[in-house]
């Protein structure tokens, strides 16, 4: 733990915690982070950027859905379990039922937990995994009550399922997929507004369902971007982030509140139509190389904005290096207990940065993509253990691999954002270094401080034997 930062909690100041999570929205959708190639105003966010800190170099767990969504939760990287690539769409759940998540944590310290939004992370309907329609009154295990340790739960499971709405255990509404963030944005408010005057604190998650498709904005929001419907999406989502926020000022919450706005990877180009918003000036990955699914960072450094009155200075910018992962470890070192050492093992504390300082901060971090390829980046220094893009981008593993393109590339981030420059030809000293950390935490079982655990199956760093015999092939 941090000790003489906000250890410093005493009885009946322990703070609200809000975690907001959009889906599919890039670092350069947002106009406070994206002034010269944005153009969807996003004012709500702006606003809490100006009273909070911005992160300019945060990151997702994964450039796709459930593993990001499974070291939100656990503190762990997703690549540990079976989910070796791509992400759920139903089944039993990721996490195991003896499992920490950050929601058990805080439950243990006195919280009451709410969850209000999109799970994927395997749910189960009256015992089975889903096919076809499913019924209102269908019971649901392996969510977030069972699974999450949620007191409380409104949403649903996953993209293609969001016909379905969800209340704690049990499906009981049948909706049109317009009408799902309309719903989930009044459900979190009005959870907000029932915890006026209660005096436990709550951890209150809210992942929306946007604007990740079906692109389906309200009646209202529909050309309000004159761009396209993903942009209009875009704002909506924005609105929703600030009807959260208003709604914690308006009943006296917010300067007691530690609110962390952000996404679970970047922008899908194919559902964005990323090519039409940049041909009318709007890069939705902003200078990043890369979206969606992708190892370049286009793919997992997100908007990341961090809320808190009286502890983090307002209108501030870091450069620390964070990831998703630290919000188990962040909350634990706020309240000033330890976690097991077998869990949150890739969970590392957000507080020194939070509080303006330069030590204690993450050096390092592990991405992964969508086909279940490696990156590792140790400060300045970032290793891809792929051709291409390692994800959807072109060129896509295999076919850079084809094409004869190194299959590694190393880069200098500092001086190279837009990836561009390949030092692995010149540099193998320094790739080999990065693939030594990369292997020893793979081993470890964590990339944290603490004794050594055992990953649920063995991990492959490399699928490139597979795509040298794709390249063969043809």
């Amino acid at each position: 733990m941090i000790i003489g930062t906000v250890g410093m909690m005493q009885a009946g100041e322990k703070p609200n915690i809000v975690v907001i999570l959009a889906d599919d929205m890039g670092y350069g959708e947002l106009s406070c982070l994206n002034p010269e190639k944005g153009k969807i105003k996003t004012p709500a966010l702006d606003q809490i950027a100006s009273e909070g800190m911005v992160f300019t170099d945060g990151h997702s767990g994964s450039s796709v859905c459930t593993p990001t969504r499974y070291g939100l939760m656990t503190g762990r990287y997703a690549w540990r379990t079976k989910l070796q690539s791509g992400v759920l769409t139903g089944g039993e759940s990721l996490i195991k039922a003896d499992r920490l998540t950050v929601a058990k944590l805080l439950k243990g310290q006195g919280y009451d937990t709410a969850m209000i939004g999109k799970w994927h992370l395997g749910m189960l309907f009256d015992g089975k995994k889903e096919s076809g329609k499913v019924a209102v009154g269908t019971k649901v295990s392996h969510g977030p009550i069972e699974r999450g340790g949620f007191d409380v739960f409104h949403g649903f499971h996953h993209a293609r399922q969001m016909s379905l709405w969800i209340d704690g255990q049990e499906v009981t509404k049948n909706l049109e997929p317009v009408e799902m963030l309309p719903m989930l944005t009044q459900a979190a408010v009005d959870y907000i507004d029932g915890r006026k005057g209660q005096e436990k604190p709550f951890f209150l998650y809210v992942p929306w369902n946007s604007p990740h498709s079906p692109v389906v904005p309200s009646k209202e929001w529909k050309g309000k971007s004159g761009l396209n419907a993903h942009a209009d999406f875009v704002m909506q989502t924005d609105a929703s982030y600030g009807q959260v926020v208003d709604a914690l000022k308006r009943n006296g919450l917010y300067e007691n509140t530690l609110v962390i706005c952000s996404a679970d990877n970047g922008t899908s180009a194919p559902t964005s139509k990323m090519k039409d918003l940049i041909s009318k000036g709007h890069h939705p990955s902003a200078d990043l190389r890369g979206s969606k699914a992708d190892l370049w960072d286009g793919g997992h450094r997100v908007p990341f904005i961090v809320s808190w009155p009286g502890k983090v200075k307002a209108g501030t910018r870091s450069d620390a290096l964070v990831c998703l992962t630290d919000v188990m470890a962040t909350a634990a070192d706020i309240l000033d207990v330890n976690l097991p050492a077998s869990e949150g093992v890739d969970s590392l504390s957000m507080l020194p940065a939070l509080t303006g300082k330069k030590e204690g901060v993450r050096t390092n971090v592990v991405h992964h993509s969508v086909s279940g390829l490696f990156a590792i980046r140790d400060g300045e220094w970032k290793l891809l253990i792929s051709p291409g893009s390692g994800g959807w981008t072109a060129p896509r593993p295999g076919a850079a691999a084809a094409k004869g393109e190194p299959m590694l590339q190393l880069y200098n981030m500092d001086k190279d954002l837009g990836e561009q420059n390949n030092l692995i030809e010149s540099m193998p000293e320094k790739a080999k270094a990065l693939r030594g950390l990369l292997d020893m935490q793979i081993e470890r079982g964590r990339s944290t401080p603490g004794e050594a655990q055992k990953n649920d199956v063995p991990i492959k760093v490399e699928k490139i034997s597979q795509v040298k015999k794709n390249k063969k092939k043809k």
